[in-house]
């Protein structure tokens, strides 16, 4: 019996086994790798951490028990206002941007150098004076 005439007989069914056997694979990475997310998540959802929400809203989570997942998660999404939410709407962290300034820090940073260009125009006025 030669290569021919066995690939004719067994390779389909070959094909499909190896096809199966790449399907389950594929699958049970994907699942192992689907948990390493939500673990991570759950290690980072913790109450001051900043959070998206599956419907868009971005917000600060006050109140998560990772153990409960039933029990909903309280989300500050503005100074004073509270949600509760389900646990599982929490879509992901956010990790804050490196370099990124609250909106404190930009106002004092432009009022800072507003104050700089003052005092530099003053000092050029005095230079360009003419002297006698």
């Amino acid at each position: 019996m030669d290569f021919a005439s066995f690939f004719s007989n067994y390779g389909l069914i070959i094909l499909l086994v190896v096809l199966l056997v790449f399907m389950f694979w594929s699958s049970r990475r994907r699942m192992a790798k689907q948990k390493a997310e939500q673990e991570a998540k759950a290690r980072q959802t913790v109450p001051g951490a900043e959070v998206l929400l599956q419907g868009g809203l971005y917000g600060t989570i006050v109140a998560y028990d990772p153990d409960n997942l039933d029990q909903p998660a309280i989300v500050e999404i503005a100074p004073g206002v509270d949600i509760k939410v389900h646990s599982q709407a929490i879509l992901r962290v956010v990790d804050p941007t490196v370099g990124a300034v609250t909106e404190d820090e930009f106002v004092q940073s432009e009022a800072d150098a507003v104050d700089d260009v003052a005092i530099d125009d003053r000092d050029d006025d005095t230079d360009s004076k003419p002297k006698a």
